[in-house]
């Protein structure tokens, strides 16, 4: 399908005389090891911000949003494979990629950008957790949002890479949360299939800011970034792996788990969502409450409706996918500029050396938390920096899409005809809904 580059590997996975894979190749013998990266990624493309647009969309809409996250999926799919496969076949994340053959104006002037949008996107996901545990707990909001902030901020900091990424893949079963809910409800199935497959669209300028606020939460620049880098992280956390340019004979087995990584963890990404928009529809919507902003007010909706179950699930999600984002937003803003400026970078590094690194992540989170304790709204915060990155997810997709189909980039390994064109579907898709997005700013 979508890897015909296997078909030119004239040996298949090499392997060791006692059966284990050979240099660098990952074990085949788990699905569940082939999960890492593209789980994660995925998982943390539900961030408690997203979950406020999709818990605003459901209930604004109804089951009349759902057909976007079918949509979605394997756009999804196609933009976040391109970005894991040029970290794995190069060794180097998107801003080493880009800074090595594109003007510098560029890089910086995306790499900066992509700071100030994660910065004010950890700000909302770490207020969305603090006001969501003092709705559990009683209590100052603030005061959860601090601890949030700064417990993300040391796990980052001290724990080493290989166990660290395992902490981030079980705070992913805290998805399953919204999945939980919407066997405690009753679901009108038929009506479900009905509207996800036919939907009622609408011309509507908030029917169409809803549905670009939907692409642009689910396709974020920051995933790109991290995505690409975790493949070189876990490239370097295995001394026998190198770039796949380097080490072809490596590369069925690597581009086979990708695939399937990926396919899986933005599949379990799009679910969640799916449910969440299913959920908020069938309750909020069904019952009257349209007008929802904030993640604790789904949350506080929710109990009267679906009852205290229901609400502790969401709320909890809320908290467990908060704890897996933010790690995910100050380090990929952390990868882009450590690539930009040359700077040593890996979570799996020791702080005294990769002090740049830590610093950017330190940093970025640090000021997330304090943009909570300022008189500036995080929420609507918020809104322009999905601003900031419906406007630049579509020049980096495009210069995505070229890198990968470059042989001095990916040598053997460029991307085929299949993925060239998802690829590119997808990058259209970003570009006319960043266009909407102004065309509704305008009217």
């Amino acid at each position: 399908m979508f890897d015909d580059r296997l078909k030119i590997m004239t040996t298949s996975t090499a392997v060791k005389a006692d059966g284990t894979p050979a240099s660098g190749q990952p074990s085949d013998d788990s699905w569940l090891k082939k999960l890492g990266p593209g789980l994660i990624t995925g998982a943390a493309d539900d961030d408690p911000s997203g979950i406020a647009t999709y818990s605003q969309a459901g209930a604004q809409f109804g089951f009349n949003m759902l057909w976007t996250l079918l949509l979605t999926y394997p756009l999804m799919v196609g933009i976040q494979m391109i970005s894991a496969e040029i970290g794995r076949v190069s060794g180097h994340g998107l801003a080493t990629n880009i800074r090595r053959h594109y003007p510098g104006w560029l890089l910086y002037g995306l790499v900066g950008l992509l700071l100030i949008a994660n910065t004010v996107n950890i700000a909302a996901d770490v207020a969305a957790m603090g006001d969501v545990a003092a709705l559990l707990a009683g209590g100052p909001p603030h005061l959860y949002a601090f601890g949030f902030g700064i417990l993300s901020l040391l796990l980052q900091i001290f724990v080493p890479y290989k166990r660290y990424v395992q902490v981030l893949k079980w705070l992913t079963l805290a998805l399953l949360a919204y999945v939980g809910i919407v066997f405690s409800v009753r679901m009108p199935w038929s009506q479900i299939v009905r509207n996800t497959l036919l939907p009622q669209l609408s011309w509507q300028a908030g029917y169409i800011t809803t549905v670009v606020a939907i692409f642009g939460t689910t396709i974020s620049p920051y995933l790109f970034f991290w995505q690409a880098s975790q493949e070189v992280e876990e490239q370097t956390a295995d001394p026998s792996a190198r770039p796949l340019i380097d080490a072809p004979e490596q590369a069925p087995a690597n581009l086979r788990r990708i695939r399937i990584d990926t396919w899986s963890g933005m599949g379990f990404s799009n679910l969640v969502a799916f449910f969440i928009v299913l959920t908020t529809a069938a309750t909020l919507h069904a019952h009257g409450l349209t007008d929802i902003k904030t993640t604790a007010q789904a949350a506080s909706a929710l109990r009267p409706i679906a009852g205290e179950f229901g609400f502790l699930l969401f709320a909890a999600g809320i908290i467990g996918t908060g704890l897996l984002a933010v790690p995910v937003l100050a380090g990929s803003a952390a990868y882009a500029m450590a690539g930009a400026f040359r700077w040593k970078n890996s979570l799996e590094a020791r702080p005294a050396a990769a002090k740049r690194f830590y610093g950017i992540i330190a940093v970025s989170t640090l000021l997330g938390v304090a943009l909570c304790f300022t008189a500036v709204d995080p929420i609507k915060a918020l809104y322009w920096s999905a601003v900031i990155n419906g406007v630049m997810s579509v020049p980096i997709m495009a210069i995505m899409m070229t890198m990968a189909a470059r042989a001095d980039i990916m040598g053997r390994f460029a991307i085929g005809p299949g993925l060239k064109a998802l690829g590119w579907i997808c990058t259209g898709v970003m570009t006319l809904a960043a266009l909407a997005m102004f065309w509704t700013m305008l009217a």
